[in-house]
């Protein structure tokens, strides 16, 4: 009779234990322990930054856990698989701006990182915007949509400053996008561009968007007056539901005859705000503004943490992004506001200029923080409404921008 123990596999806890220690992150690790030390530092100070200061923490703590959790020794393997190596040169080969994964190890963050690199999250992003956005401000005063266009000029100050510092021009126009302020337009575009960049292009719009309250008010007050600063302006005229109801219709037309390569972004917008003005769809709505817009939201704060690996993160070039970034964005905010102040002259002293810096496309928070800063010079100045005006703007100017990029370099 065979005996059954004779049946179990020789057992050797020697070599189970030299197994398990080979498989653990300390000797699996892509990179050197001290570089992921790094990395999680930094994702820790922007936790701390969204739970404690509540800087944006709908962005800011799926970002920095998702960098957080990625530079855990040996995390990538286990979230996106094992990364394909050249073996000429020995480094990571790059295919869509992410490090290409041999066949066959390929994890879930692999396949939920496909929604950035095929643009299908940005354009969900708009559509969300869209149902959650009043359009009423802007249509009430048109005039906004100057102030949100001027919004727009770090993305074409940063695009020139780019190209003399060395970036192509699809990189440097991939590079200015962050000036707008708009994650998923910087997703889109870069994606479109350069999508060797993404990475820290992404990195830098989501966290520049999520540090809005740090970055603004600075040159808010520095570029205007405390007398400016505590104009209190005139209600809003009411806008019927004709005006909501066609002017998405409208928008959708005249930009997509002009600017196709716009439409992916904006038609999306304009459909979602359409869902919310009809007042037909309530289910789509709900839908769109709640549900989709939060689970996109997660997937991309998350899988933009995720790409802020040591490799990709601690060398110059993406440092050099950064900084061009908060000059792109600091750019933006200064242009809205300088455009606020013209008005305020040529109205005289009927436009608070502070309205201005929410012409950037981070809505609603630029237009929060635009009151708030009204607010703290006079405590009965109500500038929410009137800054939501250039704030929707900034949002179809940052698509807008997006579709004169893209087509200036041929791109669909």
């Amino acid at each position: 009779m065979i005996s059954f123990f004779s049946t179990i596999p020789s057992f050797s806890l020697a070599e189970s234990l030299k197994t398990l220690w080979e498989s653990t992150g300390f000797m699996t690790s892509l990179t050197p322990l001290w570089q992921n030390l790094i990395m999680m530092i930094i994702a820790g100070v922007l936790i701390y930054l969204a739970i404690a200061k509540e800087f944006e923490p709908n962005l800011l703590v799926a970002i920095g856990f998702g960098m957080f959790i990625i530079n855990i020794p040996g995390a990538y393997q286990a979230l996106y698989g094992t990364p394909a190596i050249d073996p000429e040169t020995g480094a990571f080969i790059i295919e869509h701006g992410s490090k290409a994964i041999v066949e066959g190890t390929e994890g879930l963050f692999f396949y939920l990182y496909k929604g950035v690199e095929w643009v299908i999250y940005p354009p969900l992003i708009f559509l969300g915007i869209g149902a959650m956005t009043d359009f009423g401000p802007l249509i009430a005063n048109p005039k906004s949509l100057i102030m949100g266009a001027a919004a727009q000029l770090g993305i074409f100050i940063t695009f020139l400053v780019a190209i003399n510092i060395g970036f192509t021009g699809e990189e440097a126009a991939a590079i200015g996008i962050i000036g707008g302020a708009d994650g998923p337009t910087a997703i889109y575009v870069t994606t479109k561009l350069a999508a060797h960049l993404l990475p820290a292009i992404a990195v830098a719009a989501y966290s520049y968007m999520a540090l809005i309250k740090v970055i603004q008010p600075p040159i808010m007050k520095l570029l205007t007056t405390k007398k400016e600063r505590s104009i209190v302006m005139e209600q809003l005229r009411p806008v019927s539901k004709l005006e909501k109801v066609v002017f998405p219709i409208a928008v959708t037309l005249i930009v997509g005859v002009i600017l196709p390569s716009a439409l992916p972004l904006l038609g999306m917008l304009m459909l979602g705000n359409l869902f919310k003005e009809s007042g037909v769809v309530p289910r789509l709505t709900n839908t769109a503004k709640n549900e989709l817009i939060n689970i996109i939201t997660i997937l991309l704060g998350l899988l933009v943490g995720t790409k802020a690996t040591a490799d990709v993160f601690l060398n110059v070039q993406t440092l050099l992004i950064l900084l061009i970034g908060v000059v792109a964005f600091s750019f933006g905010t200064a242009g809205g506001v300088l455009i606020g102040k013209l008005m305020c002259v040529m109205t005289k002293g009927k436009v608070n200029p502070l309205i201005g810096a929410a012409g950037v496309s981070a809505v609603p928070m630029a237009a929060r923080i635009a009151h708030n800063v009204g607010q703290e010079e006079n405590p009965n100045n109500y500038l929410l409404m009137h800054a939501m005006g250039p704030n929707v703007a900034g949002v179809i100017g940052s698509a807008v921008a997006a579709g004169v990029l893209l087509s200036v370099f041929g791109v669909a």
